[in-house]
Order: C-alpha cells, then sequence, then structure tokens
C-alpha cells in the first residue's frame, strides 16, 4: 500500500517539477523526496516523472492519470484535519486568493484588512499577478480571474462585470488637441499592453477601441500602465475600479469609449466542505456585490461591508 508522504511528495514534486523546489517547500532534504518519489513509483509499478536537465521533473502520462486522484486524496485529507482538529468551528488556519493584478491590489487587498479583522485567527496570502493562477499546482485556495474554468473539478460563480474607460490627466488634454469624438484620437499616443505577453484574450481591447493607435509605451502590468497615465504624456484604457478611484485622472469619452469584462471565482470542488474556504469565498462575493457601482464606473469609491 502506498503511504500519504508518498503522494504528498508526488504532489509538490509535480507543481514545482524540481525536486529541489519540492524538498524546500517541504521542509526536508531533496535525497528523501526523491527517495519517497522511487519507493511511490515501484508500488505503483511505473515511472510517474520524465526527467531532464532542461525542463526537470515533468509527468509521464501515467503521472498525469495520477495527479487529479492525488489532489482528490489531499483535498479529503486537508478537509477532515479540519473536521477531526475542531479548526473548521474555530475558523482557523491559511488561506491562499490569488487574482489579477489590478482587482487584486485595489479592490481585493484593502477589504482582505476587514476579513482579517472578522476573523483574525485565520492568516491569508493575497496574490494579485498579470497572469492566471493554477489551483492544479496549488498557488492558491481560491481564484479570480478573467476567464471561466472549462474543464476540471471547480466551484465557480460569476463574481461581476467591470468596465474600463479611456483615461488621461487633465494636464494632458490641456496641452493636446481637443477629443470630441472618436475620430480625433488618431492624433493621440496611447498606454498598451505587450501584445505578444498578454495572457488573456480579453485584455486585447485597444485595437478594438481605436483602430491602429499610436502606442508609445506598453507594459504587461496594469498597474505600471495606470502609474504611466499619471505622467501626463498619454492616453490608456483602464479599469474604473483603479482610475475612478483618482482625480488625477479624467474619463475621455465614457459614452464612446468603454469596455466591459467579467470576474469569475473558482476554487477546487472539494474545498466546499472547507467552512474557513468558504468564509472567504462568501465574504469577496457579498464584498464583490457591494462594490459593483464601483466596478461599473457609476462610484469613485471602494465599499466595505458593514
Amino acid at each position: 500500500m502506498m503511504d500519504w508522504d508518498g503522494i504528498r511528495y508526488f504532489l509538490e514534486v509535480a507543481r514545482t517539477q524540481r525536486v529541489s523546489g519540492a524538498a524546500k517547500r517541504l521542509g526536508v532534504q531533496h535525497t528523501t523526496v526523491a527517495r519517497r518519489i522511487h519507493l511511490l513509483e515501484q508500488s505503483l509499478n511505473t515511472v510517474l516523472f520524465n526527467k531532464s536537465k532542461a525542463s526537470g521533473y515533468t509527468l509521464t502520462e501515467d503521472g498525469q492519470r495520477f495527479f487529479p486522484h492525488a489532489e482528490r486524496i489531499e483535498s479529503a485529507l486537508v478537509t477532515a484535519q479540519e473536521l477531526v482538529s475542531g479548526q473548521a468551528a474555530a475558523l482557523t488556519g491559511h488561506l491562499r486568493v490569488g487574482a489579477t493584478e489590478g482587482f487584486g491590489s485595489y479592490v481585493l487587498a484593502p477589504l482582505m484588512v476587514d476579513f482579517e479583522r472578522r476573523f483574525p485567527d485565520i492568516t491569508l496570502d493575497i496574490i494579485p499577478v498579470p497572469r492566471f493562477i493554477s489551483l492544479s499546482k496549488r498557488e492558491a485556495d481560491i481564484a479570480i480571474s478573467l476567464e471561466q474554468p472549462q474543464r476540471g473539478p471547480y466551484l465557480c460563480t460569476l463574481l461581476g462585470e467591470y468596465k474600463l474607460l479611456l483615461y488621461g490627466t487633465p494636464d494632458y488634454l490641456q496641452r493636446h488637441p481637443p477629443i470630441r469624438q472618436r475620430e480625433d484620437l488618431q492624433q493621440h499616443r496611447f498606454i498598451g499592453y505587450v501584445e505578444e505577453l498578454v495572457f488573456s484574450d480579453h485584455l486585447r481591447y485597444l485595437e478594438d477601441l481605436i483602430p491602429a493607435p499610436k502606442v508609445g509605451l506598453r507594459s504587461t502590468s496594469v498597474i505600471a500602465q495606470y502609474h504611466a497615465a499619471l505622467q501626463g504624456n498619454a492616453l490608456a484604457v483602464l479599469p474604473c475600479f483603479m482610475a475612478g478611484q483618482d482625480n488625477r485622472l479624467t474619463p475621455v469619452l465614457p459614452n464612446e469609449i468603454q469596455v466591459t469584462r467579467k470576474f469569475w471565482m473558482y476554487c477546487h470542488e472539494d474545498l466546499r466542505q472547507s467552512r474557513r474556504v468558504m468564509a472567504l469565498w462568501d465574504f469577496i462575493k457579498h464584498a464583490a456585490e457591494l462594490n459593483r457601482p464601483l466596478l461599473a464606473g457609476s462610484s469613485d469609491h471602494l465599499a466595505y461591508p458593514p
């Protein structure tokens, strides 16, 4: 019979693709990890990883088939530990939520301070990044994304829609040709994404709004674009929940130039049994509903749950 340690070590190696990385996360020697993987492969009578210096440890076909079963075992044991130890009743422990960079920094982080006050025995990691969060690699317990997951054992909900407008500083608008209609934008410069590095097609909106825009500055980070726009040298399409809270930026043609996108929240289906995960899930859902006006661009401030 295989033991839990073998499965635990297998999951960490699969997620990090390195024995040394897995050993660091597990707090053991890399030789221990290698030995456990070898014993697990022996017990299953198969090879779970392809090993190379270039790509590290990648899952074989058998490894890929075994991975979702190992994850379900992990989730079941975590839930059982909560229930038996009383953590679920006390709402203690550690949680991690990943989100898109702008939403995670300008909406989620301030609101999570309030969550921390309500649940002081839960420690919380917030990961706002300009890429997708991988739940299969256990990068987070809950993910907030621009796209709905198309497959996988996930509990998923539409968190809400948000609007993006074209913004510029008052100083920029005074120093450059007036903008009275969409055609006037051809005389202006813009800030945008690095096209070949965009992590979601939902971020490819600038050229749909302004044909052949003159983009002088590009960044993979919407926060970098926001700070660049504040320098008053170009215009940028930004989320209202970011730029709408800053009176240093002014919407340009807000009735004509606008984009609507969605935020989806999801977690592993097995985690619906975890009360602390569901407490965070319900808090984020309620907070997003409360901030629907900010996300839609009809409010200029963040609202906190009562």
